[in-house]
């Protein structure tokens, strides 16, 4: 066997799945889905039984960033066997899959409650959901997280239980939401994966201390 069939064998072998963060329920295109004036596609679906994917919801709410990550993990995902591969991380129901329906009155609940590790409606059942996953997943399998690593909004609730195995892009570093959105797509399309860092890695880190910086300095700069 050659050294590049090995190198593949040894991808297939790693297992892979993906958290994917939530899109804001609370932004214009929210306000657009949930009008009651609303006739698309997708409203219609929130409004009716069984209600709309949330994959779907997600990515009419998010758009390109969104719409990324799912093409993104749809493509890259390896779970072990009876897990899923995607996990989408939600402001009040904890982890649900893409094809979970959402209604119109799950939206506005998601909308009252912000996206806060300090937040218990928020923190407790995501942080039920991500023991149960850790234990299903098992120790050889790596937790690639699709969303912020600069803020402890996720990363403060999912390090501690998925540990070394918790990781993110590392070509996202450096990139915003759109940027990382157009990356998402392209890799998805191209079959070429992104390379991980764990969560704990410096350059995170160091990521989460120059944010932090620079939220101090506006909030300096207001009156």
């Amino acid at each position: 066997m050659t050294a590049k069939e090995l190198l593949v064998v040894g991808r297939m072998e790693r297992r892979k799945i993906f958290l994917l963060s939530p899109a804001s329920c609370a932004g214009k295109r929210a306000a657009l889905l949930l009008s009651q004036h609303a006739d698309f596609a997708v409203a219609k679906k929130v409004r009716a039984e069984p209600g709309a994917p949330l994959g779907e919801v997600f990515s009419f709410l998010s758009g390109l960033y969104f719409r990324g990550k799912l093409a993104y993990a749809t493509a890259f995902q390896n779970p072990p066997a009876r897990v899923g591969g995607i996990h989408i991380i939600t402001p009040t129901d904890g982890l649900r899959a893409p094809a979970a329906l959402a209604r119109l009155d799950d939206l506005e609940r998601f909308a009252a409650v912000p996206i806060d590790a300090d937040e218990p409606r928020y923190r407790i059942p995501l942080d039920h959901d991500a023991h149960a996953l850790s234990k299903a997943v098992g120790e050889k399998c790596d937790v690639v997280l699709l969303g912020s690593i600069a803020t402890g909004k996720y990363v403060d609730i999912l390090l501690p239980i998925f540990g070394a195995r918790l990781c993110f892009p590392r070509e996202f570093l450096g990139h915003g939401d759109m940027a990382r959105g157009g990356m998402l797509l392209k890799r998805a399309a191209s079959g070429k994966e992104f390379n991980y860092l764990p969560v704990s890695d410096p350059s995170r880190l160091a990521t989460r201390a120059k944010k932090a910086r620079v939220n101090d300095a506006r909030l300096e700069a207001e009156p």
